[in-house]
């Protein structure tokens, strides 16, 4: 028995409520591509991490020049999709894509071992449900008030995991059990982020949220205590932009805008700007040879970064 530790948004959820503002927990937003500012005057260390991804990046700012260059020349081989010497756009969007979503393969490789208990590289509905909840819903487990929580919980699941089986077949290759764990980052999914935004927020079951349901997801008043100032502002923001069609609720389409707002597209601009930079010859394409020569912009190295740091000196003096 594995602890109580994937168990939909349900623990996710909890950990947000803590550890961002009240009124921004329930937003996803995708985060940029890398904690530097992209300001290619002092440095490449933004288009390394976008490119690299973070940890990666951290490897090659140990390597030499010549190793840098030699290990890019062979992610430039796995970038060019179809093999036809060429980095176009849509193959550099999706390696930068690919590179920014490591954390989540992560995450779904560290626990993948402890549902696929057949090895068959794959999931069932069955052993995540024995192997997560088998113990909290036996008869034996007498707390009546809990063993209600972990079925809600279990019916939550249910639900996005039939959501995240693509052919309904009750079993979960790789991908679609990342979009169980992750919905938000899947387009097929988002409905799923709202419905259960809904679930969590509704009270009173009529399938939409007013103005109380929506303050209260964020405040709970303690006796005597005054109302904060930015329940006020949250009013008028529920009011005056969530709620669109201003019929005194939010719908499914409103919560949608509200938790899932459309963003920038940071590694769709960064792959702009990589091609930009490099496409001597302005075909709107990058050879590998077009790359090498601009190696320091893609990869760090040893090098790259005791010159990063010999102008950070002379800034500040």
């Amino acid at each position: 028995m594995i602890p109580l530790k994937l168990l939909g948004s349900f623990w996710v959820l909890v950990a947000v409520a803590f550890a961002v503002p009240a009124q921004e927990k329930r937003i996803h937003h995708h985060a940029d591509l890398s904690d530097h500012a992209h300001d290619d005057s002092h440095g490449f260390q933004y288009d390394h991490e976008a490119f690299l991804g973070k940890e990666e990046a951290k490897t090659f700012d140990q390597l030499t020049p010549e190793e840098s260059k030699d290990r890019l020349a062979k992610i430039v081989d796995r970038i060019d999709i179809d093999k036809d010497g060429y980095i176009n756009h849509s193959e550099l969007h999706y390696w930068i894509k690919h590179r920014q979503r490591r954390y989540i393969e992560d995450n779904v490789n560290k626990h993948w071992k402890d549902y696929d208990k057949n090895q068959d590289d794959k999931i069932a509905w069955e052993e995540y449900k024995n192997t997560t909840y088998g113990y909290y819903l036996d008869e034996e487990f007498d707390d009546v008030d809990d063993k209600a929580t972990y079925k809600s919980m279990l019916a939550r699941d249910e639900q996005r995991f039939k959501s995240a089986d693509r052919d309904q077949d009750g079993i979960a290759t790789r991908e679609e059990f990342t979009a169980f764990l992750h919905p938000e980052e899947f387009d097929y999914m988002k409905h799923i982020v709202v419905q259960e935004t809904i679930q969590d927020i509704d009270k009173n079951g009529d399938g939409k949220i007013d103005l109380d349901e929506y303050i209260g997801d964020m405040y709970t008043p303690e006796n005597g205590e005054s109302e904060p100032e930015w329940l006020q502002t949250e009013r008028k923001h529920f009011s005056e932009f969530r709620d669109v069609n201003k019929d005194g609720f939010l719908d499914g389409d409103e919560v949608a805008q509200w938790v899932l707002p459309g963003e920038v597209d940071h590694a769709d601009n960064e792959a702009k700007h990589l091609i930009h930079e490099t496409d001597t010859d302005k075909d709107e394409k990058i050879t590998k040879k077009e790359i090498l020569a601009n190696w320091n912009m893609f990869v760090g190295s040893q090098a790259t970064n005791y010159g990063e740091d010999l102008t950070k000196r002379h800034d500040e003096l």
